[in-house]
């Protein structure tokens, strides 16, 4: 690195004659040195107010003010009193006068004409003492600096490792309350089975299953949730934005938190302003961060407590505010969060269930949009209130299309091809289907499935993605090829739901992308947007 270049060396000359001025400029001009001249003791006074000298060389004979006055008022002064004086004198001083002139901060006389040479040693000395004093200064400012660096660096280090400890930690507890999330439900579950296989009333059995599909829900969600925040913190979700009316969100967020909201017998309110507050953002995100709000809101509410939910304009954003009389939030944790893995009170969390990830994923989500989110508590069991501003839309609002071509048309019988190398999951989406009324066949591989469309000639084909040696995508081709079934509507079955797994689906010929486990709502919604298709 290149050292910065070392301030020019000041010397100060102080005589009362022009010519001799000129002559010592002529003897001490270098590098590096800059002469100041002054032809009185006042005019050097300011001079040495307005510069750091190295050596000032004074003549003693000056009138108004001597050599000796100058050199004693520059030792009254805190910022000259340490300035090296050579005295010039154009007489060999008595010896009274040599000691008034050490007393006054003299260093050496010269007498008058001065030998050249004897001057430029004793000025070079100085000169080279200056130098060395610019260098340990520079030197410790260097030290100065690279220790407050090195002090910056220890900091950052130390925050770095407290960091990395706490993410390792939160590591460490998200594995272990995964592994406990997971379990949790697979034991019901497992009774349930075995429920149903010795149940000899129809009300048993009823109950089992609603238990199961509880937990089954339960599995879901958390396995949903996982699968968002990676694709968020990895920017592989693409928003598909929207125009949207506020209450429309709400309401389905409301719908979809309505069973947590119920368990616990909670008290819910909803206030919504008259006027209609549209927003540009993706319906289905927008109801999942309203109903991730309302869904904690009913978990981390004693049975019995009240919700509310109101929705205002707050200038040129919509605020949705979530409010809860539940178990609160510590003032040193409202920081945190929405920290991924963060969770309030371990012992509630594993009373109530959780990842720590929902918060995490709401706030990322709101951020997609443009937007903010909040969280205020008075403190420990005093509820909560989260609130989530997003800018409203400069469009003008458009008239939502009609529902009635998507009521239900369940009772139209179609024929449907059943494609999973899952025996499991093929009967069971079969049996789904044919409870509803429609005709089905199963299939297992991918020859298989084209031998039976073929013979069978369905009007819609579920075909999962990843069958051994001829995949679903090369199915999906095949079938496109074929006259006979290229008005079939293909839809695709797979656990992966990223925007790539999408484009590649509806490349091979997929109408829909249903990602893995298919709930039985959206299996009658896909029925429902064919409901006015060819019979």
């Amino acid at each position: 690195m290149t050292r910065p270049a070392l301030a020019p060396v000041h010397f100060l000359l102080v005589d009362d004659l022009e010519e001799n001025l000129i002559a010592l400029e002529a003897l001490l001009r270098r590098d590096g040195l800059v002469l100041l001249t002054a032809r009185s003791g006042p005019e050097a006074l300011e001079l040495l107010l307005k510069h750091e000298v190295a050596l000032a060389l004074v003549d003693v004979q000056m009138p108004e003010m001597d050599g000796f006055e100058l050199a004693e008022l520059m030792r009254g002064t805190e910022r000259t009193r340490r300035v090296p004086i050579i005295f010039l004198t154009a007489g060999n001083p008595d010896q009274s006068r040599r000691f008034r002139g050490y007393e006054a901060g003299a260093v050496d006389f010269l007498n008058k004409p001065i030998e050249p040479h004897t001057l430029r040693s004793k000025a070079d000395v100085f000169f080279e003492l200056w130098r060395e004093r610019q260098e340990v200064a520079r030197q410790r400012d260097e030290l100065k600096a690279a220790t407050a660096e090195n002090a910056r660096l220890l900091e950052e280090t130390r925050r770095t490792a407290d960091a990395l400890r706490e993410a390792d930690r939160r590591k460490d507890e998200f594995l272990a309350t995964l592994a406990h999330e997971l379990r949790n439900p697979l034991a019901p579950i497992r009774n349930g089975l075995q429920i149903l296989s010795l149940a000899q009333s129809a009300d048993t059995a009823a109950r089992a299953r609603a238990m199961m599909e509880r937990q089954l829900g339960h599995m879901v969600r958390l396995v949903d949730d996982l699968l968002d925040i990676s694709r968020v913190t990895s920017g592989k979700v693409r928003l598909r934005p929207e125009l949207i009316e506020v209450r429309t969100a709400v309401e389905a967020a409301i719908e979809a938190s309505r069973p947590a909201i119920e368990a616990g017998q909670h008290t819910l309110t909803v206030h919504t302003p008259n006027e209609q507050l549209w927003l540009q953002a993706d319906p289905t995100r927008l109801a999942q961060v309203i109903g991730n709000l309302l869904t904690n809101a009913a978990k981390y509410t004693p049975d019995g407590g009240r919700i509310d939910v109101s929705v205002e304009r707050d200038n040129e954003y919509a605020v949705v505010r979530v409010k809860d009389t539940g178990l609160g939030i510590p003032t040193d944790m409202l920081p945190l969060v929405f920290d991924l893995f963060t969770q309030v009170g371990k012992h509630l969390d594993r009373a109530q269930g959780g990842l720590g990830i929902g918060l995490a994923l709401v706030k990322r989500l709101v951020e997609m949009h443009g937007g903010e989110v909040t969280v205020e508590s008075p403190g420990p069991d005093r509820g909560s209130t989260f609130s989530v501003r997003m800018p409203l839309a400069p469009d003008a609002p458009v008239i939502p299309l009609s529902s009635s071509s998507v009521r239900a048309a369940r009772g139209k019988s179609r024929r449907v091809l059943v494609v999973d190398d899952n025996a499991d999951a093929a009967e069971s989406l079969s049996e789904l289907l044919t409870l509803s009324g429609h005709k089905t066949e199963t299939a297992q591989s991918g020859p298989e499935a084209l031998s039976t469309a073929a013979r069978f000639r369905p009007e819609l084909v579920f075909l999962d993605i990843g069958l051994p040696g001829m995949n679903g995508y090369e199915v999906a081709r095949t079938l496109r090829a074929d006259p006979s079934s290229t008005q079939a509507v293909l839809v695709a079955l797979t656990g992966w739901g990223s925007e790539e797994d999408r484009r590649r689906s509806a490349e091979a010929g997929f109408d829909f992308h249903l990602t893995k486990p298919v709930e039985t709502g959206q299996l009658e919604g896909l029925l429902a947007k064919l409901a006015n298709g060819p019979a």
